[in-house]
């Protein structure tokens, strides 16, 4: 029967010890300095062994035991390396340093919340923070399905980092830059840019587009396969991901030309390297992208850097993915339904859609219009 009685220790120091059963019938024990601290203890595990649910501490799993399995969890699941890897940077330098060897029954939500603000105190920004402490809910609700944790106090935890708010709008050329690109983008990268643009790809879908996939006399691109930042081909992102895109006529053109000038490599790359291997992503950045938008005008000048003829370095304006977002703004301007402009973009949810292009739905004069029409029906 479980019970909380006095003990004196042979310093002579008096302590309470919480006796009780545990689920699978073995005797525990739990000492306190006071009595009604161990009295709620008690009674919280006589609740928690009668749910089936209670965990001896001494059987307790550590954070970084967790931790271990969440991540061998995550590579059976077959998620992306580079999430895979993100999340062991979380563990190895955010989670463990903090909490490591602490055992998972013994963090409750007010440790969660000491640990965000240990990380903020550490000079982790606030994005990041936020990213750790989804990790460490995520190492509790594997815990729990193994029934190695009655508990997630992160699910019950209100982690606010103060942060200054930041524009989520994405930055977007405009339709005069677009056209700059366009004239700008010659030879034997021009169709790249063009299906980047008018096709809205990303850039891991185009360096994994095969000639099979595209079909030039519908004018469609069927995006099945893409390539991560290892150079391994897999398929999209997620299931939304596999999708047919309609080309514009100018994309289409581009395609043929290319199509003739490039030679079929063993895998039918579309946009093979000169090996015929996937392009390396930051090749594409690197060495087609931003010196393309130099040679359009569309750099800023770096004060703090200075090429070898002491001029300031020009860096460009744009990163790759505001192609990506060009095509979006196009697609609805356009007035192509959200629903439409989400599976175009491969987007996972509508929620990820209006969350990133809510802004370029809205329309002013159909506001004004509803506003006006409100006034008078209220007040005929």
């Amino acid at each position: 029967m479980a019970k909380v009685r006095k003990r004196t220790l042979p310093s002579g120091k008096t302590v309470w010890l919480a006796d009780y059963t545990d689920v699978s019938g073995q005797r525990r024990f739990k000492q306190f300095d006071k009595k009604s601290v161990a009295d709620d203890w008690l009674t919280k595990v006589k609740r928690d062994v009668q749910l089936g649910t209670h965990v001896a501490d001494s059987t307790s799993l550590t954070v970084k035991e967790a931790a271990t399995v969440w991540l061998g969890r995550c590579a059976d699941a077959g998620l992306e390396r580079s999430t895979r890897d993100a999340y062991k940077q979380h563990v190895d330098l955010h989670i463990v340093p903090f909490l490591g060897l602490k055992k998972l029954s013994q963090i409750g939500t007010p440790t969660v919340h000491a640990f965000a603000d240990e990380l903020v105190k550490e000079g982790r920004s606030a994005a990041m923070v936020k990213r750790v402490i989804r990790s460490l809910g995520a190492i509790f609700v594997e815990a729990r399905r193994r029934g190695s944790v009655a508990t997630n106090p992160v699910s019950d935890a209100r982690v606010k980092v103060g942060e200054r708010r930041k524009s989520t709008r994405p930055e977007i050329p405009s339709k005069q830059e677009l056209r700059v690109i366009i004239g700008a983008a010659t030879g034997k990268h021009r169709a790249l840019m063009l299906t980047a643009l008018f096709a809205g790809l990303r850039a891991s879908e185009l360096r994994g587009l095969r000639w099979s996939c595209v079909d030039l006399k519908k004018g469609v691109v069927s995006v099945r396969e893409r390539v991560d930042a290892w150079g391994e081909v897999g398929a999209p992102k997620s299931a939304a991901g596999e999708r047919d895109v309609p080309l514009a006529p100018i994309a289409i053109n581009a395609l043929k030309e290319h199509r003739l000038a490039t030679p079929n490599g063993p895998d039918g790359l579309v946009f093979p390297s000169a090996e015929g291997t996937p392009l390396n992503h930051q090749n594409i950045i690197n060495r087609i992208w931003n010196p393309l938008q130099i040679a359009a005008g569309l750099f800023t000048l770096d004060p703090e850097r200075t090429d070898d003829d002491g001029n300031p370095v020009k860096v460009a304006k744009y990163n790759f993915h505001a192609l990506r977002h060009a095509a979006a703004s196009l697609f609805i301007e356009q007035k192509l339904s959200p629903k439409r402009v989400q599976t175009l973009m491969g987007h996972s949810s509508i929620t990820v859609t209006f969350d990133t292009y809510g802004h370029l739905f809205e329309d002013a004069d159909a506001d004004q219009t509803a506003v006006a029409e409100i006034e008078a029906r209220l007040l005929q």
